[in-house]
């Protein structure tokens, strides 16, 4: 009930920009730290052009009173926040040593760029930079300005998300709706997540997709061995697989992979939920989670994967990875290719075969993925 109460009334201490930076305990050594420094940065295809300021966000929700907060967390963090993960890596970024060692492997950091952690809560829809986790007096003025494009951009968000969710006549209401014990819709998280892009980051910039892909940028010409690409199709898309399929699960079959009311929920053991005073433990999403009460806000669709890289490579990793194979091969996920140009080209039609795409003008712009 206490802690409760200190939630409620926004009393928890909660990590701020002054609080001491995270450090692994035991330290890792210098050659496993540039080891990780690169295969971090080339999974991103950031090697080159490097801003002075590069902000490094995870991100985490902000609610309370919800037994499902775990849920609006980062998945690919367990179900925790990616505070953590952000700022260990922009201290590992910022790192002399590790900066020196990645030159030997063509990476080679400018002396005045410089790193930041940072945590979206996407609830909110505010960003907390931990500038002071290093020394930024050199780059204050571009942490400032940071700061006010941050603001602008959420205040943009929070008002396009007070259209979605219910009884949010404005932006100004969401902050007040993340502190409420009695909303059962704080975010809608990742409901409507339809489609998964790896492609440079031109081929989506500026196109609406309505927050329902997830975006990888990628660009394989400069991937050596396609290295980067298993790692794509291994992990982000494994995981996006998780979620999606949650959220699909939860849709079409509640009673069997959704976890009911949230209003009649008892919480069990501390490990779950069963729905009123006994019954099965629940698992999944509850009804509030992709039902807006009056009709579902999560379309029912399995995702479709959308890779800019050539499809031998994309056939070669398949063969390794059965169970990666089988999402394809079994129809709970749809994979494309895009041309060089981000069309979709090629369908994976599953046994390792592909079917060419109908032709499209080449005058035409890039299919819209979110349509």
């Amino acid at each position: 009930a206490g802690k409760l109460v200190k939630d409620a009334l926004n009393l928890s201490p909660n990590s701020a920009p002054n609080d001491p930076a995270p450090r692994l305990d035991p330290a890792l050594d210098l050659e496993t730290r540039i080891g990780a420094a690169n295969t971090v940065l080339r999974a991103m295809s950031l090697t080159d052009n490097f801003a002075r300021l590069i902000v490094i966000a995870g991100h985490g929700a902000n609610v309370v009173n919800n037994p499902h907060a775990s849920g609006l967390h980062c998945g690919a963090c367990g179900g925790y926040s990616g505070e953590v993960n952000a700022r260990l890596l922009a201290g590992l970024l910022n790192d002399r040593g590790v900066r020196e060692g990645l030159v030997a492997m063509g990476i080679e950091i400018p002396a005045d760029t410089h790193f930041v952690g940072a945590l979206h809560d996407t609830t909110t829809d505010a960003l907390t930079l931990y500038q002071n986790d290093h020394d930024h007096a050199a780059h204050a003025k571009d942490i400032a300005q940071a700061v006010d494009w941050f603001a602008q951009a959420g205040k943009l968000t929070r008002a396009e998300r007070s259209l979605r969710l219910p009884r949010a006549a404005s932006h100004e209401d969401i902050a007040i709706r993340a502190r409420d014990w009695a909303e059962t819709r704080p975010e809608w998280a990742l409901a409507g997540c339809k489609a998964f892009v790896a492609a440079p980051r031109n081929r989506t910039a500026g196109k609406s997709l309505e927050g329902r892909a997830f975006l990888h940028d990628y660009d394989w010409k400069q991937d050596k061995d396609f290295g980067v690409l298993e790692l794509i199709m291994t992990a982000p898309v494994v995981v996006a697989s998780w979620i999606s399929l949650q959220y699909y699960g939860s849709t079409v079959a509640p009673a069997l992979f959704g976890s009911g009311n949230k209003l009649l929920h008892n919480v069990t053991g501390g490990i779950g939920v069963v729905e009123g005073n006994g019954g099965i433990m629940r698992a999944g999403l509850p009804l509030q989670s992709v039902h807006d009460g009056e009709n579902h806000t999560h379309e029912p669709v399995r995702l479709s994967v959308c890779i800019e890289a050539p499809r031998e490579a994309m056939t070669d990793i398949l063969k390794r990875h059965d169970g990666v194979r089988a999402l394809f091969d079994n129809r709970w996920l749809y994979l494309f290719a895009l041309d060089d140009a981000g069309r979709m080209a090629w369908r994976y039609d599953g046994d390792l075969k592909w079917s060419k795409m109908p032709e499209t003008d080449a005058a035409e712009p890039a299919l819209d993925l979110a349509g």
